[in-house]
């Protein structure tokens, strides 16, 4: 039951509370329709005794005689259901109904009023039995008054009455479960728009959960946003501590390049080379570890802050355009003003410097830069350089892999670049440009 969900859960509950309550509704309301139907016959059977009682007298033997009985034929037919009987220490009458038959008196009857309780009865039957004792003259003996009907009867009604009640019940359940599962599908919308509320905080760290909601599930909201602003302030010192880190490891980089300098004009060619290597292979090592940071923190927030594509394109260009490669190319941009790509301006930076610097390196004389927002939204670097040839293209874009084995680098750069892309849920993919070269193409759903 701990994996069901909360809707279910619900559903389950407010439908076997209702069924428990209607349950016990059917018994007690067939319990009161017997206590009713038994008072019904007890009062019907009292207005029976009154009519032999209004003739009854003594023959001068002392038995009971009367001359008018009750109307229901029941009394007559032989085991009707129905029966009575007047008794005194000298004899008795009773009903035609009851033939050889007789009612058994109770021990405990007193006069003054109707006792009522159910015993045996005759002709095998449970019997339902008022009596009363009365006296006619001082003289006289008393008369002991029985009338008895026969419970099977009341059985019968009382069980048809429950099962109609027990059917109308059960329709009523199946109303109140309907009811209950609206009422929970109402109660539980307000955690519908939360859920929509954290796919955007999912989507985007600045987007909070709104101020309307509930009481019951305002301490919930609060404590997401409160858990929010908490991991927004983690990334950001991530962040921080990883500039830091780059900023920190210049300095000592700088001052082994000095010294690689020095032992070369010292005459040390071949340990100034070795330090030169080791120097290249520290900062391209740093360079890529502090890029992985930066994809997983991206990958961890899933950020969607919007970069206007076009001037980040620029600059990255004018920078390239400063290189002793990049000075002999030819730069053409083909990029909307109002095209928006889903990184920040810094990892936007990172990721178009990698391609355009690596296509100004291997371009003849043309680079071109394209972009598209239909039917998804693409970036697409391209050159007029050799290309791939041979190369596959998952060799190049995996950790390590190289256009050109012999130049400088580790071929740390599409990968991570390929890393970036993927932690916002973009693809990467390289192939055969127009011009003849290489395309690298960027692409984010729509």
């Amino acid at each position: 039951m701990s994996a069901a969900s909360l809707r279910l859960r619900l559903l389950l509950g407010a439908a076997g509370a209702i069924f428990i309550a209607l349950a016990i509704s059917w018994f007690a309301m067939t319990l009161l329709f017997q206590r009713h139907i038994e008072r019904r016959v007890a009062d019907e059977l009292r207005r029976d005794a009154l009519q032999l009682i209004a003739n009854l007298v003594l023959d001068p033997d002392g038995r009971p005689v009367t001359d008018r009985t009750p109307s229901d034929s029941r009394f007559v037919e032989p085991a009707g259901g129905l029966y009575w009987q007047l008794s005194t220490p000298h004899g008795a009458r009773r009903s035609p109904s009851l033939g050889d038959e007789h009612l058994p008196a109770s021990p405990g009857t007193m006069g003054g009023h109707w006792r009522q309780h159910v015993t045996d009865g005759p002709f095998g039957q449970r019997v339902l039995v008022i009596e009363r004792v009365i006296t006619l003259d001082a003289a006289g003996p008393p008369v002991l008054v029985q009338l008895a009907h026969d419970e099977a009867a009341l059985a019968r009604a009382t069980d048809e009455f429950s099962r109609e009640t027990a059917l109308w019940l059960l329709l009523l359940w199946v109303i109140l479960a309907a009811a209950a599962w609206v009422q929970v599908q109402l109660g539980l919308k307000p955690l519908e728009r939360v859920r929509e509320e954290l796919d955007r905080l999912r989507h985007n760290p600045g987007e909070r959960l709104g101020a309307e909601h509930p009481p019951e599930i305002e301490p919930l909201t609060a404590a997401i946003n409160a858990l929010a602003d908490a991991r927004e302030k983690d990334l950001l010192a991530a962040r921080h501590r990883a500039a830091d880190l780059a900023h920190a490891l210049k300095t000592p980089l700088a001052a082994l390049s000095a010294q690689s300098r020095r032992a070369r004009e010292a005459g040390a060619n071949d340990a100034a080379d070795g330090l030169d290597r080791a120097i290249a292979a520290a900062s391209s090592t740093v360079e890529s570890e502090l890029a992985r940071a930066r994809v997983a923190t991206i990958r961890q927030s899933v950020a969607r802050a919007d970069a206007e594509a076009l001037p980040v394109v620029e600059r990255v260009i004018g920078v390239v355009e400063r290189t002793h490669f990049g000075a002999e190319r030819v730069f053409e941009v083909d990029v909307a003003r109002s095209l928006t790509v889903p990184l920040e301006q810094g990892d936007l930076a990172e990721l178009m410097g990698a391609l355009i610097e690596n296509a100004a390196r291997f371009a003849h004389r043309r680079v071109r830069v394209s972009a598209s927002a239909r039917p998804a939204l693409r970036l697409i670097v391209e050159d007029d350089g050799p290309g791939l040839g041979a190369v596959r293209a998952e060799d190049v874009l995996a950790r390590g892999g190289r256009l050109d084995e012999t130049g400088p680098g580790h071929g740390f750069g599409l990968a991570i670049v390929r890393e970036l892309v993927e932690a916002t849920d973009g693809t990467l993919s390289i192939g055969t440009a127009e011009l003849g070269g290489l395309r690298v193409t960027v692409e984010w759903p729509g």
